[in-house]
């Protein structure tokens, strides 16, 4: 028998859960050490894009690789914000409504590509996205096609009993605060549910769809469900973004869009939950950093992805877990053992 045989999971699972706790603490914090607003506005961004590429990965879980996902972003855009601005429907509300209907749209087209696999899904999904970023244009009297959409109405104040209210319009440190929340209750429930049954089930069909459904795994169902909940938190993502933003143009949720939202994935490591979040910090804060190189900057996103790519094949989250892994050996060689 090992000595201390359980201690070490149970202490690294008590450290760990003091690295989460200590980060969103430091997160909170943050606003106090920035005084840039250009600086506060690239985390807000961050943190937008961190929702929708964890929400990216949900699908890629699946087995499927969609190429269509700045596309529901796009939707959950524009539908918060129209029935903001033209019935006037308070934000609150059109935020949920913009998720839902990027989730609604996603299982109808969730069902016809469960008959495709592989490349070929990927194929059709960039179809449906480009189909609908051409739709967005179509209804140009709501959307305001190519010129855009303007005007669309900021968060409205928070006001609470004994305190003084919360503008979104002054500030955009309020901003931060709203993006962080639903970015930690949103990347809760992913993780949740990738733990859960739900994403057992979305794992094995990734690994093989036969021996899935050989067990009794529903393919279709479990597939369509995991593009559902995708599509639901880019709606959610992109419907906070335009009341962020207060100006859309559907040209930021192309196809080029969707392509940074999977290498911010794979850049991070697909393989791990936390690779998203890694992938968009690095792809969208450090470029940002460099800006002050002006025509260079774009050959450092160019550098990080080629070291990623040459040095990193699992992601930067992959190199973390090898590290890990070989520091746990190491310790476990060095741990005396109770030979009686």
């Amino acid at each position: 028998m090992v000595a201390g045989e359980h201690a070490p999971s149970g202490g690294r699972k008590w450290i760990k859960t003091a690295v989460y706790a200590g980060l969103i603490i430091l997160l909170f914090l943050l606003p106090l050490f920035v005084d840039s607003v250009y600086y506060l506005h690239t985390f807000i961004i961050t943190l937008i894009y961190t929702i929708a590429a964890c929400s990216l990965r949900t699908i890629l879980i699946s087995g499927q690789i969609s190429i269509a996902h700045a596309a529901f972003m796009g939707l959950g855009a524009y539908v918060s914000s129209i029935l903001s601005g033209e019935l006037n429907w308070t934000p609150w509300l059109t935020i949920l409504l913009g998720g839902v209907s990027a989730m609604v749209v996603g299982v109808l087209a969730g069902y016809p590509l469960t008959r495709v696999r592989a490349i070929y899904f990927s194929m059709v999904s960039l179809f449906v996205g480009l189909a609908i970023v051409a739709l967005i244009g179509v209804f140009q009297k709501y959307t305001g096609g190519d010129i855009g959409l303007i005007g669309i109405p900021p968060l409205p104040p928070i006001t609470i009993p004994g305190l003084p209210a919360i503008n979104f319009i002054s500030s955009k440190i309020p901003y931060y605060y709203f993006f962080l929340l639903l970015t930690v209750f949103s990347l809760m429930i992913l993780h949740s549910l990738e733990n859960s049954r739900i994403g057992m089930s979305w794992k094995a069909i990734a690994q093989s769809y036969l021996v899935a459904s050989s067990v009794g795994i529903n393919e279709a169902g479990f597939r369509v469900l995991a593009f559902a909940v995708g599509c639901f938190f880019a709606g959610i993502a992109g419907a906070g973004y335009a009341h962020y933003n207060m100006v859309l143009t559907r040209s930021s949720f192309g196809f080029l869009s969707s392509v940074n939202l999977l290498i911010y994935v794979l850049v991070g490591g697909a393989g791990s939950f936390f690779g998203p979040i890694i992938g968009t910090t690095v792809l969208v804060i450090v470029p940002e950093i460099f800006r002050w190189l002006k025509t260079f900057a774009p050959f450092v996103f160019g550098g990080i992805m080629l070291l990623v790519v040459f040095f990193m094949p699992q992601g930067i989250a992959g190199l973390f877990e090898q590290v890990k892994t070989k520091l746990l050996q190491f310790q476990e060689e060095k741990t005396p053992r109770d030979v009686s």
